[in-house]
């Protein structure tokens, strides 16, 4: 196996007790850990909120009949917690530092949950035929040999066979998630059975977030990173921050979020960027088929999951329209819900009232929608006062990648009561958020993303964003040193058709081939690509 491999077989169930509470608000700038901790002990990340007292006290939420404690056991090569997301007890990491392995070769919930996990995996690579097709074409050439990947992903099934498939083509990676609620512990199991080097389990705190981060981009004799792919960019992030020698050794990176993305071009207009980067969000295979369709099916089975409600003649109002908020607005629509938009692009806006939707301020519908979705990747959309004047009953939840789309920080005041509903790994955590007048509203997943917090992501479409994240870090890692500069680069729109091809098969879809003469006219070559770079689909 590759470095920092563990043995799974000599692996123990252990259980847990006392679970921390995660906190709701954004993920804080990890900056600098006391004590210098550059050989890659855990600690504690200055600039860390400290936990209010109704989050640290279980009672805070009613209905809650929990496993208080059962006997622990360890052992030399991991660490591994209760096979249930609602087992509260220490957060498995901190098990590893109580036996005095700061840096144990994975660190995941319980890893005897293995075999169920690779049932999951097994499940999405049937689903995922362009990344299986890319694993079985390019496994003998490896070109990734000697490949180091920093992952910081959503931790599912679909994720794992991007990731079994990079090991394949010759790379060797650390992984942890990009949030706290996204992993399905069974297959980070599977993975870490499997050899892998996983952090991550569902229901990270804060402080074991950055933790499980930090794991995978501190430099060590057996690990030096030279790829990263980022979905956020809390990896590029830390590791500039914490590492920045070792960041400069970074051949690129990946990034496939709209507020990773954005964080990159911060850092490369402030001359900051010192290696360069993959743009994959905006590439036409990700935010045409990934951010739409995935959305459009998505946002569906993660509110039906979570709370069960009934579509047709409800009211419902998506904050953004962009490609997610065009899924979701399709979706809804198809339901007979009646869907109003909220836009700050004119551009955007024309789009969705040509579409058939009334575009509107927030406050002028906010008292009467069903259903509130936000997906514009900003901070403070929803605020304390809309969702004071919510009618009761109302859902809220968010589909946009920051967790700060929804202000649930300001919903943390004694007036207000949580009353946790559900938070089955199928779907979102829901909480009521009781008013003393007796209103509620529905949070799900504490405002971070709801479809990834349910697992309920399509393997199909993820395939087609697997296969483009697979060869932008093949195009990075092997592309002549002066062909990239320090900067942020959108994905080659050759290595965009191919990724489509990789999937036409499935449905059985014949291309039409263009003769010479054709090709001549139009001034394009035969086998593409057939679109400009300032086409848009």
């Amino acid at each position: 196996m590759s470095e920092g491999h563990g043995e799974p077989n000599m692996l123990r169930k252990e259980s847990v007790v006392n679970a921390n509470v995660p906190t709701d608000s954004p993920v804080t700038d990890p900056g600098q850990v006391r004590g210098g901790n550059t050989d890659g002990n855990a600690g504690k990340f200055e600039g860390q909120r400290v936990k209010s007292g109704a989050l640290k006290k279980a009672a805070r939420y009613r209905s809650r009949s929990l496993s208080a404690s059962s006997a622990d056991s360890y052992s030399s090569t991991s660490y591994t917690g209760s096979s249930s997301d609602e087992d509260e007890g220490v957060q498995p990491h901190e098990k590893a530092i109580a036996a005095g392995q700061p840096n144990p070769p994975y660190c995941v919930r319980n890893v005897e949950q293995h075999a169920f996990g690779r049932r999951e995996i097994e499940i999405a690579e049937q689903e995922m035929p362009g990344i299986m097709a890319l694993r079985a074409r390019a496994k003998d050439d490896k070109p990734l040999k000697e490949a180091k990947i920093v992952g910081c992903t959503h931790i599912n099934a679909q994720t794992a066979v991007l990731i079994e498939t990079l090991a394949a083509l010759g790379a060797t990676v650390r992984w942890a998630a990009c949030n706290i609620y996204s992993t399905q512990n069974e297959v980070a199991a599977a993975l870490a059975h499997a050899g892998f080097a996983i952090f991550a389990w569902r229901g990270e705190s804060e402080e074991a977030f950055w933790w499980c981060i930090d794991q995978c981009c501190t430099p060590a004799s057996s690990w030096q990173p030279n790829m990263i792919l980022d979905d956020g960019g809390d990896a590029t992030h830390l590791m500039l921050k914490k590492h920045p020698t070792a960041f400069k050794q970074i051949k690129g990176i990946v990034e496939e979020s709209v507020t990773g993305v954005h964080r990159l071009y911060q850092l490369s207009k402030a001359g900051k960027l010192c290696v360069p980067a993959m743009n994959v969000n905006d590439s036409v295979t990700k935010t045409k088929f990934d951010n739409l369709y995935s959305c459009r099916e998505s946002i569906i089975d993660a509110l039906k999951r979570s709370t069960d409600i009934m579509f047709g003649g409800k009211q419902a109002v998506v904050c953004g329209y962009g490609e997610v908020g065009k899924g979701c607005c399709q979706a809804l629509k198809a339901l007979g819900s009646v869907v109003y938009v909220t836009e700050i692009d004119p551009i955007c806006a024309l789009q969705a009232a040509m579409d058939g939707f009334r575009v509107v301020k927030l406050t002028e519908v906010i008292r009467q929608v069903d259903i509130v979705i936000t997906a514009t990747g900003n901070k403070g959309v929803v605020t304390r006062e809309h969702m004071e004047r919510m009618k009761n009953g109302c859902i809220v939840c968010n589909m946009g990648h920051s967790n700060t789309e929804i202000d649930v920080h300001a919903l943390r005041t004694p007036d207000l009561l949580w009353e946790r509903v559900r938070s089955q790994s199928y779907s979102p955590k829901v909480d009521h958020i009781i008013w003393p007048n007796d209103k509620r509203i529905v949070l799900l997943a504490e405002g971070r993303l709801a479809n990834l917090c349910c697992s309920s992501l399509p393997s199909f479409v993820v395939s087609v964003t697997a296969a483009t994240q697979a060869l932008a870090l093949i195009e990075l890692y092997n592309a002549p040193q002066h062909r990239y500069k320090a900067d942020v680069y959108l994905l080659p729109k050759k290595m965009d058709e191919y990724v489509a091809s990789l999937h036409l098969p499935t449905f059985d879809a014949h291309l039409t081939e263009l003769t010479d003469e054709q090709a001549k006219y139009l001034g394009l070559n035969k086998v593409g690509p057939f679109k400009p770079n300032y086409y848009r689909y």
